[in-house]
């Protein structure tokens, strides 16, 4: 049989016997080396469950802001929770306030958190040019105090750090984030091979990705470009990092995750479902996201849904229109009655992605903000911390 992959992917070997090790972050063994990247608005305890569903792994929330948390910020603390069922629980993070970080690590783990990762790599204009996200690390001694606070909050319990490469090719801060992560106990780094001025443009740098892990003894996790299973095997020997960290890849397939087992296993992945089956998928999918936030909240969040999984799909662009305007789920399924549910996964959708678009930027930083990059001052609190909030992204 054929194998469903993109033309780089055709003759990639599966795992051999002992090839790949699990990922071991403080107590924590994780097989498949696999993470579900941190992203706002879509890692949210419904998608988590979907994808922990399809193979195991770590499965990150989307970020969730310290002082959100700490002031009793209800939607705050709807999105770091969880259910019984979810082991590990893994929660990322955001502060730049020392102080704030450790209280909030210490809430999470009397809460039973097993797992907290903390986001420096937000390229978000409202977040940077306050001297937050991607600007923390451009001051490594501010960074470093962060860590140091999380990782003492949290005690017994695994702190990783998540970072990008840097401001642009002229700014990389990459490789002495991964020093100040080593140095302050993280457990782990994250590199998303992308600078903020990239945003999701062009191809992730997986060289960059190889030259931290020759430059720390800690764990490195590397995040850019997993759109299939492949990709994966295809990271971990290119750049001999620990583990892999999936975004864009499984928005609209979290069926990606008994891929990336597969694989990782050394098993060829199973055929790639119909529509009709992906339907079957998103009932279940709305019907977790209206159980998490209600009849009409739920609905609501599964609009985006509903493009992202029938993208590519013949007759599916008609029904846009109507798709991101549902307002229950007999609507949702009227629509997508409409459609060839014996139609195959369409091959040239692996690597599109439908979250994010081209476009780069010019990021902007507090003014004079370079001028002091030994500085280990946090920066002011924002005030509209609502607004804080819904600027923020995983990063």
């Amino acid at each position: 049989m054929t194998r469903f992959a993109s033309a780089i992917n055709l003759t990639v070997p599966p795992a051999r016997a002992g090839e790949f090790r699990p990922l071991v972050l403080g107590p924590l063994s994780v097989w498949p080396p696999v993470v579900l990247a941190p992203m706002a608005g879509v890692t949210n305890y419904p998608f988590r469950t979907l994808c922990r569903g399809f193979g195991a792994g770590l499965y990150v929330s989307e970020m969730i802001t310290a002082r959100g948390f700490l002031e009793g910020n209800q939607r705050t603390h709807l999105l770091a929770s969880s259910g019984a069922d979810e082991r590990p629980r893994s929660v990322q993070i955001y502060g730049s306030d020392p102080d704030v970080v450790g209280e909030m690590a210490r809430r999470l783990i009397a809460e039973g958190v097993h797992h907290i990762d903390m986001n420096f790599g937000c390229p978000a204009p409202k977040i940077t040019r306050h001297g937050g996200g991607s600007a923390i690390p451009v001051k490594p001694r501010l960074m470093a105090r962060l860590v140091r606070a999380a990782v003492r909050g949290a005690g017994a319990v695994p702190v990783t750090v998540k970072v990008r490469k840097g401001i642009d090719d002229a700014l990389l801060t990459y490789l002495d984030a991964g020093r100040v992560a080593e140095e302050e106990g993280a457990a782990a780094i994250g590199l998303h091979a992308r600078t903020a001025a990239q945003l999701y443009a062009g191809e992730a740098d997986w060289r960059a990705i190889a030259a931290l892990k020759a430059a720390v003894r800690i764990p490195v996790l590397g995040n850019g470009d997993v759109w299939e299973c492949w990709d994966a095997l295809r990271m971990v020997r290119a750049t001999g990092c620990d583990g892999v960290i999936v975004g864009r890849g499984c928005l609209r397939r979290p069926w990606l995750f008994a891929e990336l087992a597969a694989v990782f296993e050394g098993r060829e992945p199973s055929p790639q479902p119909r529509l009709g089956n992906i339907v079957a998928l998103m009932r279940e999918h709305a019907a977790l996201l209206m159980t998490f936030f209600g009849t009409t909240g739920g609905i609501h969040q599964m609009r985006k849904w509903c493009l992202w999984y029938t993208s590519g799909f013949r007759g599916a662009a008609r029904l846009r229109p109507h798709l991101v305007h549902i307002e229950s789920l007999d609507e949702m399924l009227g629509l997508l009655g409409r459609l060839d549910l014996e139609e195959p996964f369409p091959l040239d959708a692996l690597r599109r992605s439908w979250a994010k678009d081209a476009r780069r930027q010019a990021v902007r930083l507090p003014e004079g903000y370079l001028d002091a990059r030994d500085d280990d001052a946090p920066p002011p609190p924002v005030e509209n911390l609502a607004g804080w909030d819904v600027a923020l992204s995983g990063g």
